[in-house]
């Protein structure tokens, strides 16, 4: 496949990164929406997704374009470039409520392009990330988003983990980093071990599994305006807290509203290793009978 490379400058100056992948000319749109801006998971970035590079080819091939892009928490650790003061910035240093900027940006660019229809996707926290840019958009900025497929996004709550198998874990860290904050070392760096291993600053690891709960997306979900589909894995939901329940709690929102919808993918794990197909399926099928309903796409 050929890409385009892209770049653009959120509104406080921040540079960002992605790749257009542009469908054939002769293909019209037949998912609902003209392009898909995909979002990467804690850590990555618009070039290393497996499953978004699993699923930009059936995007592709049913008339979509794919925009897929760096947040400004790509990779572990990046220098933050075009911000007006030299920073570290990447997913050990990131503030997740900035993602809204990054989302904006990005839409903006597709919307000067011309495309008037566009689909948000997002995996793990790049999930957290879309259900919270679209239920926070204030300012209307997202408007020509017309569908929403979060794939796998965990459940960031605080008093979630306290009653959770880790706990004691979660607790121990979690006082860690609260103690650098109250010492004015909130860039220090911590290796954690839940809910996932890797190494984020001491500010970072309270804004995402604090008490204030920010990124909790049983507490904003529902305010996403457009039709959405949950999509989980059945092995991370049994083995992994961020996710067991979700779908039920999800779905319990999703019932209020006919155009969203959860699924759960037999056989996949957080990142659905050997199953994007079938995932790329139950995608498009959900696309195809919501749009079509609507008399879009």
């Amino acid at each position: 496949m050929i890409a385009e490379l892209i770049r653009v400058a959120a509104s406080d100056g921040l540079r960002l990164d992605g790749a257009l992948f542009v469908p054939p000319a002769d293909v019209s749109p037949q998912l609902g929406f003209e392009a898909v801006i995909c979002l990467h998971g804690t850590g990555g970035s618009f070039y290393s997704s497996s499953l978004f590079g699993a699923l930009t080819p059936r995007f592709l091939k049913s008339g979509a374009a794919v925009l897929t892009v760096n947040t400004r928490g790509h990779d572990l650790v990046c220098a933050a470039s075009g911000s007006a003061s030299p920073r570290l910035q990447g997913a050990a240093f990131e503030i997740v409520d900035e993602c809204r900027l990054d989302v904006a940006a990005w839409v903006g660019w597709l919307v000067e392009r011309g495309y008037r229809r566009i689909g948000l996707a997002g995996h793990s926290l790049g999930a957290v990330k879309a259900i919270y840019s679209l239920a926070h958009d204030v300012e209307r900025s997202l408007s020509n988003v017309v569908g929403l497929l979060a794939i796998s996004p965990p459940r960031l709550s605080y008093s979630h983990f306290c009653q959770g198998p880790s706990a004691t874990e979660f607790q121990a860290e979690l006082a860690a980093a609260e103690a650098h904050l109250r010492e004015g070392r909130g860039e220090t760096l911590m290796s954690i071990r839940f809910p996932l291993p890797y190494l984020v600053s001491a500010a970072g690891y309270v804004d995402k599994y604090g008490p204030a709960e920010r990124y909790n997306v049983l507490d904003f979900a529902a305010a996403v305006r457009c039709p959405a589909l949950y999509a989980f894995g059945a092995i991370e939901l049994e083995r992994n807290t961020a996710f067991r329940g979700l779908p039920e709690l999800l779905g319990a929102q999703a019932s209020q509203g006919a155009d969203s919808k959860v699924a759960v993918i037999a056989g996949a794990d957080h990142f659905y290793s050997g199953v994007h197909a079938e995932l790329a399926d139950r995608l498009e099928f959900w696309l195809r009978r919501t749009f079509a309903a609507k008399g879009d796409g």
